[in-house]
């Protein structure tokens, strides 16, 4: 059961990035997309692009702004089909740098901030007999390089607690981790450390666009409803 406009997409993390790309894409293809982020002034770009894209202001290390931000979409849709739990911060440092205040930021964002999106969705989804959600992880949660120790600890967090979703779920409500390589966004932009900033301009020498990742969520949204595609790591070619 849908929308006559297809399915009501949630997003986090929409400003930038694949956050943007994945609201731009299901919106071209006819989804009603509900999307929140901090940044008002790129909502409020977003929202001139696509003028069918619902934006609201979502900090999602706030539990309360979370759940109202579901609650407000299924209250003016009827009903939320998917939940792409995508905000998320990187300050890349080294352990003996003690960046204490960015590794709190990375759990509060990564971590909490999925766990806000699960508790807030997961009723509607049960009540309804059905719903989907994806997070967006990372290679980081597969892969643990010197500066990223924090980071891939708070991705792999990401990765478990999804796979625990899925199997504790209804088969009714698919679930969904996709793990991008390196892809073109201001991820990189917040880290500090000197160190960390040289290391990210070669290990970013090649990229994807966030449009790859998104036609990846897209792909997995869109199968019959006993297809769940579980995980998907999609990397430059180039990358290794």
């Amino acid at each position: 059961m849908t929308t006559s406009n297809g399915k009501v997409v949630l997003v986090t993390g929409a400003s930038s990035g694949i956050g943007r790309a994945t609201a731009l894409r299901l919106a071209r293809e006819g989804h009603q997309l509900v999307v929140g982020a901090r940044r008002e002034d790129r909502l409020a770009e977003l929202a001139a692009t696509a003028p069918g894209v619902d934006v609201r202001r979502l900090d999602v290390t706030d539990r309360e702004d979370v759940a109202a931000f579901v609650d407000g979409a299924v209250a003016d849709h009827g009903r939320v089909d998917v939940l792409v739990n995508n905000a998320g911060v990187m300050p890349l440092s080294r352990l003996d740098s003690l960046h204490v205040d960015e590794w709190d930021r990375m759990i509060d964002v990564n971590v909490r901030g999925l766990l806000h999106g699960i508790a807030a969705a997961l009723p509607h989804f049960q009540r309804q007999g059905g719903g989907h959600f994806v997070t967006v992880a990372s290679i980081g949660a597969h892969q643990v390089v010197p500066t990223s120790a924090v980071y891939s600890g708070t991705k792999y967090a990401a990765w478990a607690i999804t796979e625990g979703l899925r199997q504790e779920c209804d088969p009714s409500i698919r679930v969904t981790t996709v793990s991008p390589g390196v892809v073109e966004s201001e991820l990189a932009d917040t880290i500090t450390e000197a160190g960390a900033q040289e290391a990210m301009r070669t290990y970013r020498a090649n990229t994807i666009p966030p449009d790859s990742i998104a036609a990846a969520i897209s792909y997995a949204i869109s199968q019959p409803p006993e297809v769940d595609v579980n995980e998907l790591i999609i990397r430059p070619a180039r990358q290794r």
